[in-house]
């Protein structure tokens, strides 16, 4: 016999007002949209602060390598340490000034940053052991040790190419390692032989590195 009960309806579950307002605001809420500019930047930094800068000038160390043979053969002819000092100094000079403008024009030719990413860490990891070594210069010579300033000079300049040169191409650490053997060297070779140490390590090894990277990294 069916049931003569009437059975209650149920209604819906009615949303709270709030409830409502929420739901409303979640369904029409929109991704927010992307900026081409933003990912762009995005990508430029991070391929700046992962790749190594490749603008190590290889001609222009030759050049530099060639100036201080030349320099090594002038500080041999000098009659004492003062002549033989401003020889060395007057090369220290020049170098900076034969690296600087090659390494602009190779950066610029191929239009690459040299204050920032790969070329800010470069200078930071060479400049501190650069600037150690110009103060140890007058302090050793004032001091009365001017035999000790060319295994401090390969030392300290090998250190500055290792620690900048992570940021580079390989050459660049090796051609450090390099460095800072003939320094080794010459710490416990005559001191008669400091001269030739300085034109094989800032001549010698600056023409040999200096040839390789031009051949295998442009120039």
């Amino acid at each position: 016999m069916p049931d003569s009960r009437q059975h209650r309806l149920r209604r819906p579950h009615r949303l709270s007002r709030r409830g409502s307002r929420d739901l409303i605001a979640a369904g029409s809420r929109q991704p927010a949209a992307l900026d081409p500019a933003d990912d762009l930047r995005f990508i430029r930094d991070t391929m700046e602060r992962s790749a190594s800068f490749t603008a190590v000038p290889g001609w222009g160390q030759v050049i530099l390598g060639l100036t201080a043979l030349g320099a090594a053969w002038l500080a041999a002819q000098q009659p004492n340490s003062a002549g033989w000092l401003k020889v060395w100094l007057a090369e220290g000079f020049l170098a900076v000034v034969i690296a600087s403008i090659s390494i602009r024009l190779k950066a610029n030719r191929r239009g690459l940053p040299i204050f920032t990413g790969p070329g800010r860490k470069v200078a930071l990891g060479l400049f501190p052991p650069l600037i150690a070594a110009t103060l140890l210069t007058f302090l050793l010579y004032g001091a009365g040790f001017a035999s000790a300033l060319a295994p401090t000079w390969l030392l300290l300049y090998g250190a500055g190419i290792i620690t900048g040169g992570l940021y580079s191409v390989p050459a660049v650490p090796v051609m450090g390692l390099c460095f800072m053997a003939a320094g080794a060297l010459a710490v416990v070779a005559p001191v008669t032989w400091s001269n030739w140490f300085l034109a094989a390590g800032f001549g010698g090894l600056h023409i040999a590195f200096g040839f390789f990277i031009a051949r295998r990294h442009g120039g």
